[in-house]
């Protein structure tokens, strides 16, 4: 899909904002409401909105320990990195994952409550998967930047 001008004004809002009517969104794009409501429409279809959601403060749900974890894997065969996903997938303290190149093989954005609940997800969770070699963890002591709203 090829994005326009008013396409890319409607997505910088949304993300700044994804409660935001249809009409003061119409308004503010200068739109009627049932053409923004179309365009909003086919966003969706197209895959470029994937999801609405709330933007959560991990803190205020009591969790207060943050980490980057670097994984590097012993077994890169199809079936031990699909196992490796499916387990990462499924495990509520891993809030992101991301495959990368460099020294490290995967890339874990990880939160749990304290240290010890850390320390339980590496002993009980990620260093009983088959194929982990090795991890190595950068605790986070403060956000600097998040939530940035893509710019289309």
């Amino acid at each position: 899909m090829r994005l326009d001008d008013r396409d890319r004004r409607i997505l910088t809002l949304l993300q700044e904002d994804s409660r935001m009517s249809n009409a003061d969104l119409a308004e503010a794009v200068g739109m009627s409401a049932s053409a923004l409501w179309r365009r909003v429409r086919s966003l969706e279809e197209a895959g470029v909105i994937k999801r609405y959601g709330a933007v959560v403060v991990p803190q205020a749900m009591g969790l207060n320990f943050e980490a980057l974890v670097q994984v590097n894997l012993t077994r890169h065969a199809p079936e031990h990195l699909q196992e490796f996903i499916r387990a990462v997938e499924g495990n509520p303290h891993v809030v992101e994952c991301y495959a990368t190149t460099g020294q490290a093989d995967y890339h874990l954005r990880i939160l749990a409550p304290d240290l010890e609940a850390y320390n339980q997800f590496l002993e009980q969770f990620l260093f009983q998967l088959a194929g982990v070699a090795s991890a190595q963890t950068h605790v986070i002591l403060k956000t600097v930047k998040r939530d940035t709203p893509v710019v289309p």
